[in-house]
């Protein structure tokens, strides 16, 4: 395949995430051609590694013609290159030669990098960013990722690890997180915030959570943030109340982010944002309180991602296509 036919052709892009390995044949248009996936089994590298490659086997085994090669997003911190993942919150990888590993067993162009800076490439290519000059994705899923990409370029930062939202500190000693601090974003703005919240608030007060309770058989060891956004989408009010705090954390954390990088559009997506404007709402009217120079100055715009939850298979087989098509694959 000569490095011009790249632009042409589809792509396999693989989003792995702290539940689940997804995959899509994507065509050069951004459009999914077939979908596959698998549980992520998130204790062993080899494991989650075995789940790739069968993820991968699938969707082209099911296709015909010629492939650009496979792009690969994962929850984690990887280096500049790409090549190592430094470290995964939620996942079993120290340190890992991911891109190494994968490229001896599919034996085809590959990249490999982050899954919310695949998913902000996306929107800004297919989404909800088309067109601007500095645009921030944040992913709310069993965490909070994120990704910039700025005049028409994503940018990874120095060591390879911008964008990482979801570990600024927000409330000082508070929830430990699993990167090994307190009090970080994806503790108050993320799916597992929002269940956690839900079973502290059913443990102390049952009364207020028997709507909920009943989603579980009354045991609130077993709530998660999915029961409360289907609670939210029936209009459960403490489930609503919950779905609202999230928003305001969101709003919080995006204010802190314009401080620092005064981006255009900030697009949400992940697992949480499904629940649009329930949660955007309240985001926005917190953005609009706490923007440090309010009233003064404008701030970004906060939109719901444009792809969805496939945002992130999306820009991983297109920053495949774009790193065949430039030589670096």
């Amino acid at each position: 395949m000569s490095t011009p036919d790249a632009a042409l052709l589809p792509a396999l892009g693989i989003d792995i995430g702290g539940t689940k390995v997804a995959g899509g044949l994507v065509a050069p248009d951004g459009k999914i051609l077939a979908t596959a996936r698998r549980a992520t089994p998130g204790a062993s590298v080899t494991d989650t590694e075995d789940a790739i490659v069968a993820v991968v086997e699938e969707l082209a085994g099911g296709h015909a013609g010629e492939l650009v090669g496979v792009g690969v997003g994962a929850a984690g911190w990887f280096d500049r290159t790409g090549d190592t993942v430094l470290f995964s919150p939620h996942l079993a990888w120290r340190n890992s030669t991911l891109r190494k590993d994968l490229g001896a067993r599919l034996q085809r162009p590959l990249w490999v990098g982050n899954d919310a800076d695949a998913a902000a490439w996306a929107e800004y290519r297919y989404g909800a960013a088309q067109g601007a000059d500095l645009a921030l994705m944040v992913t709310l899923g069993t965490g909070i990722g994120g990704g910039i990409v700025l005049d028409g370029r994503l940018r990874r930062g120095s060591h390879g690890v911008a964008g990482e939202w979801g570990h600024m500190r927000v409330v000082p000693d508070g929830r430990l997180c699993a990167c090994g601090n307190r009090g970080c974003w994806e503790q108050y703005a993320s799916g597992t915030a929002l269940g956690q919240t839900a079973r502290e608030v059913a443990r102390t007060s049952p009364a207020a959570a028997a709507l909920l309770l009943e989603r579980v058989d009354c045991e609130p060891d077993r709530l998660t943030g999915e029961h409360v956004a289907r609670a939210a989408y029936d209009g459960d009010p403490l489930a609503l109340e919950l779905v609202t705090e999230v928003g305001y954390w969101l709003g919080q954390g995006i204010a802190d982010l314009a401080a620092v990088l005064d981006p255009e559009v900030v697009v949400i997506g992940g697992g949480v944002s499904v629940l649009g404007e329930m949660v955007l709402r309240p985001a926005r009217e917190r953005l609009e309180r706490a923007l440090p120079g309010r009233g003064f100055r404008p701030g970004p715009r906060i939109v719901a991602a444009g792809l969805g939850a496939q945002a992130g298979i999306v820009g991983a087989a297109d920053l495949v296509r774009r790193a065949v098509a430039e030589g670096d694959a």
